[in-house]
């Protein structure tokens, strides 16, 4: 199924119109790091989907191990996970308007995980309404073809985080080296960045008043190069979604990344130029 849904190009159309229609929407600075979880440290829409997802399975459960008693408490979690879905929604549309159609079929796995969401989300719109008045049989099947839903979204949710990698750290295992490593081939000019392979970390270098600066060189949002994007001072902008970075230590100054970058010391000796990663012990 998946790999039936990652060659579907049929879905490139509407996918990519759709995309275009999001990030203009969440453009705005405050908004979109407030969504993208900027503020949290990492990705917002794990934990959100958790509440949803929490809700409403434990009102299917209630259905099941308390179909009277538990009536009123299963009311109350199909209205709590309904209210929470639209923000997670939001959340969730954030991070995948930020992928590419070239990201391996991501893009297409991702327009059929919203719509099993959105049909999750119907069936249990329809489950309430169904026992408010009074049709708890037909609310409760309603519910649990919801759960079932949810079951087949929430594994493609999962492929594209853990197989794919959205919303993962790009650089997480990739932290550049331990030891003093020469970097070969770059000669650094006053706010020009350079780009460099160090033991197959890219790396990007900058001289500014004096001093050379060093940086992973791979965006940790979507891996993106900001040796590509623009340099103000010792601000880079990450070119394909407005990260930025302080380049002298790496700090996150701006979303949608939501980690800062790691950092490498630089030393010149012998009109060599060496790196290594920044030790946080």
């Amino acid at each position: 199924m998946i790999d039936a849904l990652e060659r579907a190009g049929i879905l490139d159309v509407p996918a990519q119109a759709l995309a275009k229609k999001l990030r203009e929407l969440f453009a705005p600075e405050p908004f979109k790091d407030a969504i993208s979880g900027t503020w949290l440290g990492h990705p917002a829409h794990p934990p959100m989907t958790d509440l949803v997802i929490g809700s409403f399975l434990s009102a299917s459960l209630l259905d099941v191990l308390a179909p009277r008693a538990g009536a009123r408490a299963a009311r109350r979690l199909i209205a709590v996970g309904i209210a929470v879905a639209a923000p997670t929604a939001v959340t969730g549309f954030s991070d995948w308007a930020d992928t590419e159609l070239s990201d391996d079929g991501v893009r297409r796995v991702g327009l059929a995980h919203a719509q099993a969401n959105v049909s999750a989300l119907l069936l249990y719109c329809a489950s309430l309404v169904a026992r408010r008045r009074g049709a708890r049989v037909k609310g409760t099947l309603l519910a649990l073809a919801g759960a079932g839903l949810l079951g087949a979204s929430g594994y493609l949710g999962g492929h594209m985080a853990y197989v794919r990698g959205v919303g993962v750290n790009q650089t997480a295992f990739d932290p550049g080296p331990g030891e003093w490593t020469a970097v070969d081939g770059v000669e650094l000019a006053d706010g020009q960045p350079q780009s460099a392979d160090v033991e197959d970390t890219p790396v990007m270098l900058v001289r500014l008043d004096g001093h050379a600066y060093a940086i992973h060189d791979r965006c940790g949002h979507r891996g993106c190069l900001l040796s590509d994007g623009d340099l103000d001072g010792h601000v880079v902008t990450c070119s394909c979604h407005g990260s930025r970075f302080d380049i002298r230590d790496g700090t996150l100054l701006r979303g949608p990344a939501t980690v800062s970058q790691p950092a490498l010391e630089v030393r010149e000796t012998d009109g060599r130029i060496e790196v290594r990663r920044v030790s946080r012990g």
